[in-house]
């Protein structure tokens, strides 16, 4: 068993920091580079939101390789104000007409409250500007990110919206129903 694609499990652990351990393996990986040549816009039209969790190897999951679509992630795949942004910018700027919406069962999220925010204030002296957006129904999350999605002014193209939850323990995708 590996824990990334890269590193078997028992490998002993990269000498100074993480950040320097990353570097060192962007020049291993540099060296062999070759120039893809294609430009920013995805071949497949498609932006997918997900969440950011480690456990989700989007590309692999979705059979994608580099240049097919925009991924965009954060803590949870809900769809926020910079989501719409992303979103937009991918439609508008290059080109994307579809939206996939991807959460997965376990997320950190659904143990989370407001109380987070609370916390935070308390402890640093400042309220944050952002929601949390936990959730505790993920089918209902993601029939939110896409009414999000669908009823957006800014958005050019959305009527082809579709979520999913991602199973972590078995790696499959299952669609939420929208009108459920």
């Amino acid at each position: 068993m590996t824990t990334s694609a890269h590193r078997p499990a028992d490998s002993p652990p990269v000498a100074g920091s993480v950040t320097d351990g990353l570097v060192a393996a962007n020049e291993r990986y540099a060296a062999g580079f070759e120039d893809p040549g294609m430009d920013a816009r995805p071949v497949l039209k498609v932006a997918v939101v997900a969440c950011m969790d480690a456990r989700l190897d989007l590309h692999a999951a979705l059979g994608l390789e580099l240049g097919d679509c925009h991924t965009i992630r954060n803590a949870g795949g809900v769809v926020t104000d910079d989501v719409i942004r992303s979103l937009t910018i991918s439609q508008r700027a290059l080109g994307t007409r579809a939206v996939i919406l991807i959460h997965h069962t376990g997320c950190g999220l659904e143990s989370l409250t407001e109380d987070f925010r609370h916390e935070l204030e308390r402890e640093v002296g400042q309220r944050p500007q952002w929601a949390v957006e936990a959730f505790s129904d993920v089918d209902q999350d993601v029939r939110q990110s896409m009414q999000r999605v669908r009823t957006s002014p800014f958005l050019l193209h959305n009527d082809d919206v579709r979520g999913f939850v991602f199973d972590v323990h078995d790696g499959l995708l299952r669609e939420v129903d929208p009108s459920s």
